[in-house]
């Protein structure tokens, strides 16, 4: 008698949450007014015109795309290194400046995955130092951080989300993604995690296996347990 196939057996332990991943801008903090900043100046020292628009195309994407993006559209040539330069140094200044928005619901989230002891982990796209300047604001520390350096793939590939499940020791199944913005939904569930997903500046389509939350409000461990047993 032929045997039927069967599935590959789960992991033990995949059932249960292993690990939260946070993205940082846009979802943990409101950094996106920020960011504007630092590109209409960068725009105007290269003659060019920035609008909402411009940075909405840019969201959740990675250092070396928004420089490209910023060349396309400058009235005066530049060195890709310098406008990487003036973007991360404009946007460290106004780190260590300004008094950082912490977005509804996530520092209450962050408290009770911490007091929890669950691994969780933050997966930017930003620069390290830009990263390491809001971490100084937050006043957080993470069991793992993962930033633009830490890849040689960023989001919307899922190599940042791998990176941050194997940091945490954890199988990305049994991980859950928080994030806000198309490229990293792409990321996390490329990488095969659970996904909640918190809108910020552009809309993120419901779909099958896809949460959307209103806000980091709407979402408390006992959500993040029950959305990875369900499978």
């Amino acid at each position: 008698m032929l045997r039927q196939p069967t599935e590959p057996a789960e992991p033990a332990g995949s059932r249960e949450l292993q690990g939260v991943l946070f993205d940082m801008d846009g979802l943990l903090v409101d950094s996106e007014p920020l960011w504007f900043e630092v590109e209409c100046a960068v725009m105007a020292r290269l003659d060019g015109r920035w609008s909402e628009a411009d940075q909405q195309a840019l969201i959740g994407g990675s250092l070396p795309r928004t420089v490209s993006y910023l060349l396309a559209r400058a009235g005066r040539p530049a060195s890709p290194e310098d406008v990487g330069r003036w973007l991360v140094e404009g946007m460290t200044s106004l780190l260590m400046s300004r008094t950082l928005t912490v977005l509804p619901g996530a520092g209450e989230l962050l408290a009770e995955v911490r007091a929890a002891g669950v691994p969780h982990a933050l997966v930017t796209s930003s620069e390290r130092l830009i990263m390491d300047a809001v971490l100084r604001q937050l006043g957080v520390g993470f069991t793992a951080t993962v930033c633009a350096e830490d890849v040689t793939r960023g989001k919307p590939d899922p190599e940042p989300y791998l990176r941050a499940a194997s940091l945490l020791g954890a199988d990305p199944r049994a991980c859950v993604a928080l994030e806000d913005s198309p490229n990293g939904v792409a990321s996390a569930e490329a990488a095969g995690c659970r996904l909640i997903a918190v809108p910020s500046l552009v809309p993120i389509h419901a779909r099958d296996g896809r949460t959307i939350a209103a806000s980091l409000s709407q979402v408390n461990l006992a959500r993040l347990r029950d959305l990875v047993a369900a499978g």
